[in-house]
């Protein structure tokens, strides 16, 4: 296969380009239909419909919207799932814990923790848990399968109407293939420990294809406790039609077991207690089990395309972690453990009118989103996994609706604008140990979205976007009122925080083979307010804004050639006046990365990737920073006639010592003076070098 690159969107170059605006008291109830539009020209890979330019690719509505397709996304070597998201430019994905647990994730000046601010879909279900034991957004995408995705669909920004909850800094979907062309078998083994099988097959029935999918995954690391990995994954899937006319059904299940080694104090490296891949706490770790059946239906007819979706997820966690050692008992220590048990269930519906609003051809789609979560969730006080002390147990009903209005309006061949408008409704419940803790609460909010793209000119055009988004909040922090940890009283925080987004962007291909875009954003937050799982309490930070900008590159130069170029710089800062200083902790300045993909349908392939993390203050005045990481992976193979595949990776070529991650905050150690809390700086190191070879059939 050749190294085709990334296949962005296209650029119109013509009169006859459709474009788009949202018209917000114009949809008439008159719309005729526009004829070039009133059958879809073919299949597309994305979950809506799109419409399509003279290149044949959907058309985007900001300078840093892109599909990532199936062919990019297994091009490159990935450490873990998560790792795949990388395609997303200007994204870093990394871990702080077991390889079972949700990754960190690094976007737009954000220290996204888990999740919250980056919502993120698998094949139309939503991964982001709200109201989650560990942290609200919380996004566990260990479920993924690399060798299943289609194509992956990137926005960045609160400028589209489709997008709800938690996607103020961006938004990833990721949807899975209905068939493969042909059955495949995977096998690979590598450095320390690392195991994984899989085998998927693709059937015709019925007149449509059965697709099933094993997947079983063993790691150990270089941690001094093994991470002990023992990961199931399995997809059964039964499609008919396309994405635009069909429908499939799809079931999944997961069950992950894992050690951890969590980050450590510094001062216990330089001490020699400890080495860098040793842990204060050897019983860390946790389970997670994920079950899932999902469905889609589309249908085109004359007056447009109509989507449906639903979902029913059952999912649990229970994670066992210590962040402080002996800070808060300095006889057990302080870990803790964490619990999540919930059902998800939600239903999603949009129709796409293709017509004219007067003599302009326009695209207008009307959404409803639902929601509901039921959830047991608990933190406790644990010795070696053995129980202490319950600090909160909770039941809790979150629901939420949301609806949008989306036109896209062509004003000239050279003119066209979006805007959208969302209401988003969330109510629910907590049922607590504490009945002091227990309530309902409930919150509405409207989400404007507005933008405008000029050109082409010289096969460039120009995006100007604005518009509001938000995330929720965990229910728990807007019904409590005392703290479960010192029995005093507890801020609580509204349920929805309102974010306010702008950005101007410009995307090129005036040189050929080269797919250019820089964009220039500020991002701003009333109060970075959340909950703080790790302590049962609520956490209100102060007002932010977020001004960067994004250059992002790809180059084609040859049909087995691609580059690529990503780099991003943020200046995050509080933006009202503390003592404590304005800087946003964990908040990441300059995110890069450089790759190079060469390979042909058949011979000799490979790739090699740099991923650059930038230093960060890890406290308010700027006193305490971290260090750059940089790890270079890299990838070399052979492709036989037939599809067989030989290939072997190297993650962190060069045997970097660096972080994955790294905080500063108090604790104390075993053997420390009693009532002597040493505020350090905590890190956990990027795996040495590891090599692991890959056998795969068919892929």
């Amino acid at each position: 296969m050749s190294s085709t690159g990334r296949r962005r969107y296209s650029i119109c170059t013509g009169a006859s380009c459709p474009g788009f605006f949202v018209w917000l008291f114009a949809l008439s109830p008159s719309i005729a239909i526009h004829p070039a539009l009133a059958e879809p020209a073919g299949p597309t890979l994305l979950p809506e419909i799109a419409i399509i330019g003279s290149g044949g690719n959907p058309q985007p509505s900001s300078a840093g919207e892109v599909i990532v397709p199936r062919d990019e996304v297994l091009a490159q070597p990935a450490v873990r799932p998560g790792e795949v998201l990388e395609q997303t430019p200007g994204l870093i994905v990394t871990q702080h814990s077991g390889e079972g647990k949700a990754n960190q994730y690094y976007l737009r000046g954000f220290n996204l923790d888990h999740g919250t601010d980056l919502a993120i879909t698998i094949d139309g279900m939503p991964v982001n848990m709200r109201t989650h034991g560990h942290g609200q957004g919380y996004a566990d995408v260990n479920f993924l399968i690399p060798e299943l995705v289609q194509s992956m669909r990137v926005r960045k920004g609160p400028y589209f109407a489709d997008e709800g909850d938690f996607a103020s800094a961006g938004s990833i979907h990721i949807d899975y293939v209905d068939a493969l062309p042909r059955n495949l078998a995977l096998a690979t083994g590598g450095s320390f420990g690392y195991w994984r099988g899989l085998a998927s097959t693709s059937t015709a029935l019925g007149g449509g294809s059965l697709l099933a999918t094993a997947e079983a995954t063993a790691y150990d690391g270089p941690w001094a406790v093994g991470d002990n990995v023992r990961k199931l994954n399995r997809v059964v899937r039964y499609s008919q039609g396309t994405a635009v006319d069909g429908f499939s059904v799809t079931g999944m299940a997961y069950s992950n077991r894992w050690n951890s080694t969590d980050q450590i104090a510094a001062r216990a490296v330089e001490q020699g207690l400890t080495g860098r891949f040793g842990t204060l706490d050897p019983t860390d770790g946790g389970k997670s089990d994920r079950y899932s059946l999902s469905g889609r239906w589309s249908q085109a007819g004359e007056w447009g395309v109509t989507r449906m979706n639903g979902y029913a997820i059952l999912s649990s966690l229970t994670l066992f972690n210590n962040f402080t050692y002996f800070h808060d008992d300095e006889v057990n220590g302080d870990q803790f453990s964490q619990l999540d048990r919930r059902a998800v269930f939600g239903l999603n519906g949009s129709h796409t009118f293709f017509g004219r609003l007067g003599t302009l051809p326009s695209q207008t789609t009307f959404g409803v989103q639902t929601r509901y979560d039921d959830i047991h969730v608990a933190l406790g006080k644990t010795v070696q996994r053995a129980p202490l002390s319950t600090v909160r147990d909770d039941r809790v009903g979150e629901g939420s609706a949301g609806v949008y209005l989306e036109n896209k309006l062509a004003w000239t061949p050279w003119l066209r604008t979006v805007a959208g408008l969302r209401y988003d409704y969330y109510s629910g419940g907590v049922d607590s140990d504490a009945p002091v803790n227990s309530g309902s609460v409930s919150d509405g909010i409207v989400s404007p979205k507005l933008s405008v793209i000029a050109g082409p000119w010289l096969a460039s055009e120009l995006f100007l976007n604005a518009g509001t988004g938000f995330h929720s909040n965990d229910l728990r922090g807007a019904t409590i009122l005392i703290d479960p940890n010192t029995g005093l009283a507890a801020d609580r925080v509204p349920l929805l925080v309102r974010s306010q987004g702008a950005e101007v962007g410009v995307r090129t291909r005036a040189i050929r083979g080269l797919d250019s875009a820089v964009a220039l954003f500020v991002l701003d937050y009333d109060s970075e307010l959340l909950f703080v799982g790790d302590a049962g309490t609520t956490e209100a930070s102060r007002p932010s804004r977020r001004v960067g900008i994004e250059w992002t590159n790809h180059y084609q130069p040859l049909p087995w050639l691609g580059f690529d170029l990503d780099i991003a710089h943020t200046r995050a800062r509080f933006t009202d006046v503390d003592p404590a200083g304005n800087r946003i902790p964990g908040s990441p300045q300059t995110i890069a990365s450089a790759a190079v993909v060469v390979g042909h349908a058949t011979g000799w392939f490979g790739a090699m990737k740099l991923r650059y993390f930038g230093p960060r203050s890890l406290i308010e005045d700027d006193s305490v920073r971290s260090s750059a990481t940089a790890v270079v992976n890299a990838r070399v193979g052979y492709r036989f006639e037939g599809g067989l595949r030989v290939f072997l990776d190297a993650f962190n070529l060069f045997n970097a010592s660096a972080s994955q991650i790294d905080y500063f905050y108090e604790s104390r150690l075993a053997g420390e003076p009693p009532g002597l809390a040493t505020a350090d700086r905590h890190f956990h190191p990027v795996e040495p070098l590891a090599v692991r070879l890959t056998v795969a059939a068919g892929l």
